[in-house]
């Protein structure tokens, strides 16, 4: 059995294997909402068969946005918007599905990447003040942000807490407090952008202060039956920066305050940055914190190959871990790994019932031909009918169970799912009413089928075989 698709507890949610699609931006958004872009972009994700999908980077505040085209959820149309594309992914695709909530702090009011990345300055149309824990800007010929005072914090707490509640509402399986990659929580942790001289900074206690009060808002306005998690940068690869040491105390303090995991990246705070990159470059982070604090780990960053994600997990580096990039690339990745890694059972019947779903044949035309083609009566469920019975009588032709016409393998389908056994060239046959030949599920033990049983294991792994 691959580790790599071995079930994952994250708090109370469990998680059907161990490959997480990690947020991305997609700057496609109006105003925080989102359109018909989020729809296609995140229904191809929904059907990738990985087992946890975490929504972009969402807004808790215009002005937390890093672009004017940012996903939010500050408002009653985000929140509509929202629940529009929850709906669709919902309706085909059991994945579970969380969010990443994030304020942008001094990288706020910022273009679009295709648009030149750079800061849209107080001057240009489109531009908006950017807040921070001091007045530095993130870089040197950047207008600085406005230092947040206690009224500021108090607002930024609120509109997370209020952003959790209406995430609440959404039914999202999960929360992912964003404090990594350089934005306002980030800033908070970080010395380089943290200058502030009261009790949020200064000292590691100090600056981790306002993180963890944001965290606390969170977690109590979120469902208490759903984990909220973190995502942090373990170290700013500066100098004098944030750190592995403060990456390990600020993890036991979220532990302390019920986060449920850890989703560990690197950089992000300084544009002096140096980072050496290369296949799998942050899991060692991973795997310190994993070993220290205890959390369930996400290991992100360069992870390519399905060996290579195998090797991770199976190793106790990290317990799962998250595809960017690399998923946009082939967003059919979990199904190649499957394939490459001899998943089964249950894994192989999702994946495979997914595959099918995906190319139009469990609900579509060429399922439709192929009914005819075989001249049997379909029926609106899709799986294994009611009045069937339960334990056939075993055929005498062919020492093999008699099924009626309307339970078939389609051979389209069982072609399409490379991790079944029922490919048609193989397929054992059965006689139908009509007297026509139709497929019947392979897979099943020669003396269970004889016998008219099958095994739980023998189930799971044609059930996209019952249609």
């Amino acid at each position: 059995m691959s580790a790599l698709f071995t079930p994952l507890q994250i708090g109370p949610l469990q998680l059907d294997n161990r490959i997480v699609i990690a947020p991305m931006c997609q700057y496609s958004a109006s105003e925080g909402t989102p359109g018909d872009w989020h729809l296609i972009h995140l229904g191809q994700l929904a059907l990738s068969g990985a087992g946890l999908l975490i929504l972009e980077a969402t807004a808790v505040s215009a002005e937390g946005r890093i672009s004017p085209d940012d996903l939010g959820l500050y408002s009653d149309a985000n929140e509509a918007g929202l629940a529009r594309v929850l709906a669709a992914l919902r309706a085909h695709s059991p994945i579970k599905i969380g969010m990443q909530l994030a304020h942008a702090g001094r990288k706020a009011s910022t273009r679009a990447p295709w648009a030149g990345g750079q800061q849209i300055r107080a001057h240009e149309p489109g531009a908006w003040q950017a807040v921070a824990p001091s007045a530095v800007p993130h870089g040197a010929t950047e207008d600085a942000p406005t230092a947040l005072d206690r009224e500021g914090l108090k607002r930024v707490r609120a509109e997370f807490a209020q952003a959790a509640r209406r995430a609440a509402r959404l039914g999202l399986d999960g929360l992912e407090i964003h404090a990594a990659h350089g934005y306002l929580l980030h800033q908070f942790l970080s010395p380089i952008a943290n200058r502030r001289d009261d009790e949020y900074g200064g000292s590691l206690a100090n600056r981790m202060r306002f993180p963890l009060e944001v965290f606390e808002a969170v977690r109590e306005a979120f469902t208490p039956s759903r984990p909220v998690w973190a995502r942090l940068s373990a170290t700013d690869w500066v100098p004098d920066g944030w750190d592995m040491e403060g990456s390990l105390a600020l993890s036991h303090a979220l532990k302390a305050r019920g986060c449920a995991a850890l989703h560990v990246s690197s950089g992000g705070v300084a544009t002096q940055q140096t980072i050496p990159v290369g296949p799998g470059y942050q899991v060692p982070f991973a795997q310190q914190l994993k070993a220290e604090v205890g959390l369930p780990t996400i290991a992100v960053g360069l992870i390519t190959e399905p060996e290579q994600a195998e090797a991770i997990v199976a190793n106790g580096q990290a317990d799962a871990i998250a595809l960017a990039r690399g998923i946009l690339y082939d967003p059919h990745w979990p199904w190649h790994a499957a394939a490459k890694l001899g998943a089964g059972g249950r894994t192989a019947a999702i994946l495979a019932l997914a595959a099918a779903r995906v190319q139009g044949l469990v609900q579509g035309r060429v399922l439709r031909r192929a009914l005819r083609w075989r001249r049997i009566k379909p029926w609106p469920k899709p799986f294994r009918p009611s009045h069937l019975p339960k334990s056939p009588a075993p055929s005498k032709s062919r020492g093999m169970t008699a099924r009626p016409s309307t339970w078939c393998c389609v051979s389209a389908v069982c072609r399409m799912a490379r991790w079944c056994n029922c490919s048609s060239g193989n397929s054992r046959r059965t006689r139908s009413r009509s007297g026509m030949r139709a497929s019947a599920p392979r897979g099943v033990r020669p003396a269970a089928r004889a016998a008219g049983r099958r095994s739980a294991t023998e189930r799971a792994r044609t059930a996209h075989c019952l249609i």
